[in-house]
């Protein structure tokens, strides 16, 4: 009895021992697991993860009021669903992003992602998408971005290539983070943050095309959106996401090697769902919000009304045309006519005031340093800026100022003319920034000059 029983024993542990090496042969053949998938490094990075967040936070409040949403609750539901999906299997190296996801009503091919994991999707991107596999495509594509940090990797590159970071530190209290979120936002989202190299746009195609796999998904999706965006406007003007998004070469070609890398499509790939389905369908039915093309004649907004109201601040008070609103942001505000302010958020008529808080006394070397770090600060978030005209010395309020005049990429199009007038208080460097395209400037010289007429600096 004693020997059979041990037989069994050892027989059943063979069998066991088969049965494991049989399992093990067979994940060892799945497809994928003996894979070389490309291996990502992201770019180098100055800032932390949390600015990425305070800095996403901050443009997302701002574009929440800016930007036509679709206010449709079970599309954002969906967007945030499919997103949470797509982020289970992202690498964020332990970083907890708060992902938010808004549909907005723009008819654009578009889509962006903030830093931070803020995400706006275009009902036209969502329109577009044959299936939900290119949808998730799209999207993937716009996470990696925030996983790879390639925002603030962007505004570190462009703070190095300007070399001022020292510069900056003293003057804003040794934060350079702290200058960015302050100034970053000043001229837009559409600035240094969603500019992406084309070696980013790589990344973020690669890393997308891995997210689509380890979900799911058929990978293909990631190739055939664009295609299918590239066959559908040959001959017309790129849809705004090919545009935001320059094409690194070979794009279609570096998507089908990482499908292959990954051991080819998964069996029985997803490709679409009934939640897809019925959210395009409300998407299709919401009313839409004609948004005209910023460069178009027809896109300038009302001229500057000759009547004007008050608006009282806790430094300073002025008046601007009753036809113009304003806008509060984080550290600053603005002041636009409906139209003036571009879909993706740049301010392209209008003024910015801004208090910019610095360790230094009320001193003329005082006024020129905080204002050259004032530029060069908007320079870094806005790649197209250069100086037109050196400060020179002006008197705002009796008190003493600098004029400066600048040039800028205009949202509108074309260039811009801002001016910028900087004066000392007490609470920090108080900013005056006039915008306007070069070509309506001088029908809007005489407006910001009444306007800068009327502050009134609390002392």
């Amino acid at each position: 009895m004693k020997a059979r029983n041990t037989y069994k024993r050892g027989s059943t542990s063979r069998i066991r021992l088969r049965g494991l090496l049989a399992v093990a042969m067979a994940l060892a053949c799945a497809p994928g697991l003996w894979a070389q998938r490309s291996k990502l490094k992201p770019p180098w990075n100055v800032y932390s993860p949390e600015t990425d967040i305070q800095l996403g936070k901050q443009n997302a409040q701002i574009l929440e009021k800016r930007l036509p949403l679709c206010n449709a609750p079970r599309v954002d539901a969906y967007l945030t669903k499919l997103g949470m999906k797509l982020v289970s299997k992202l690498p964020t190296r332990g970083v907890q992003y708060p992902w938010e996801f808004h549909c907005v009503n723009s008819k654009e091919i578009n889509a962006f992602a903030l830093p931070g994991g803020y995400v706006f999707v275009n009902r036209g991107a969502i329109e577009v998408a044959d299936n939900e596999a290119q949808l998730a495509a799209v999207m993937a594509h716009e996470l990696s971005h925030v996983a790879l940090r390639h925002g603030t990797a962007q505004a570190s590159k462009a703070q190095l290539l300007q070399g001022a970071a020292g510069l900056v530190g003293g003057i804003f209290g040794g934060s350079t983070s702290g200058a960015l979120l302050t100034q970053g936002v000043a001229l837009g989202a559409g600035s240094v943050l969603l500019h992406y190299s084309r070696s980013d746009e790589t990344q973020a195609d690669v890393l997308g095309t891995q997210t689509l796999y380890d979900t799911g998904y058929d990978p293909r999706a990631m190739a055939q959106f664009f295609e299918k965006l590239e066959s559908e406007t040959k001959g017309k003007n790129p849809p705004q996401f090919l545009s935001d998004h320059p094409n690194p070469g070979n794009r279609v070609e570096r998507v089908d090697e990482e499908i292959d890398k990954l051991g080819g499509v998964p069996a029985n790939a997803k490709r679409d769902s009934a939640d897809f389905e019925a959210a395009k369908r409300e998407v299709l039915a919401l009313p839409v919000v004609k948004v005209v093309p910023a460069s178009a004649a027809s896109a300038a907004p009302a001229a500057p009304s000759g009547n004007f109201v008050e608006y009282a601040g806790e430094s300073y008070a002025l008046k601007i045309p009753d036809n113009w609103n304003k806008f509060e942001d984080k550290g600053s505000l603005t002041f636009a006519p409906n139209g003036g302010i571009s879909e993706r958020g740049g301010l392209a008529y209008g003024m910015i005031v801004s208090l910019n808080p610095v360790q230094m006394d009320a001193s003329d070397d005082a006024l020129r340093k905080a204002t050259s770090a004032l530029i060069q600060e908007l320079a870094r978030t806005n790649p197209g800026l250069t100086v037109t005209r050196e400060p020179g010395p002006v008197q705002l309020n009796g008190q003493p100022g600098l004029s400066t005049y600048l040039s800028n990429d205009s949202p509108a199009g074309g260039q811009e003319t801002d001016w910028l007038i900087t004066v000392m208080q007490p609470q920090g460097l108080v900013s005056f920034l006039c915008v306007a395209p070069k070509a309506a400037y001088p029908d809007y010289e005489k407006t910001f000059s009444t306007v800068l007429d009327s502050v009134r600096l609390s002392k």
